[in-house]
């Protein structure tokens, strides 16, 4: 994140600017998730159904509790998900082994088929945003998001140095 030094100009922090920024990340996020709403509508899920299958995904043998720190949402809101996910046969359940009581989640083939479908709609999107913007405004783009990101969910980025460019926070 860029600091702001005593004589930059901060026009980008001008009420109109600011309202633009809101707008245009609701537009983004309108159109970014479009494509996956409709495939995942042919399925009757939601976007909720959408996240538990990308973070599986991404992180396969997630626990329950883990996922539910990432989605930041209740037991009864992620159960209702999962359950669906696990009947329909996208999500598997497996019991830990340190822990007998704990639930560890992965998708099936079924799931990792949805999951890239969904994903790779997204991925091109931001590839082909980030080939037009180029390097220097794909790094910027990086820290506005962190800077906008609660600091536990930037840590999750930054790990324990930080990256370059990404300055204070």
């Amino acid at each position: 994140m860029t600091d702001l030094r005593p004589g930059a100009n901060p026009l980008f922090l001008r009420e109109e600017d600011l309202r633009q920024a809101i707008e245009m990340l609701f537009f983004a996020y309108r159109d970014f998730t479009g494509e996956a709403d409709a495939m995942l509508a042919k399925q009757g899920f939601g976007r909720a159904h959408h996240r538990v299958i990308y973070f599986v995904g991404r992180h396969p043998m997630i626990s329950v509790s883990e996922l539910l720190t990432i989605l930041k949402i209740t037991k009864q809101s992620l159960s209702r998900v999962l359950s669906q996910l696990v009947r329909d046969g996208f999500i598997m359940q497996h019991r830990g082994t340190a822990d007998g009581r704990q639930r560890l989640l992965e998708l099936t083939d079924k799931g990792k088929v949805i999951e890239y479908q969904l994903t790779e709609a997204q991925r091109q999107r931001i590839a082909t945003a980030y080939r037009r913007a180029g390097g220097d405004a794909v790094q910027g783009f990086r820290a506005v998001l962190l800077g906008i990101m609660d600091s536990a969910d930037r840590a999750r980025f930054l790990g324990d140095g930080r990256t370059k460019g990404d300055g204070p926070s």
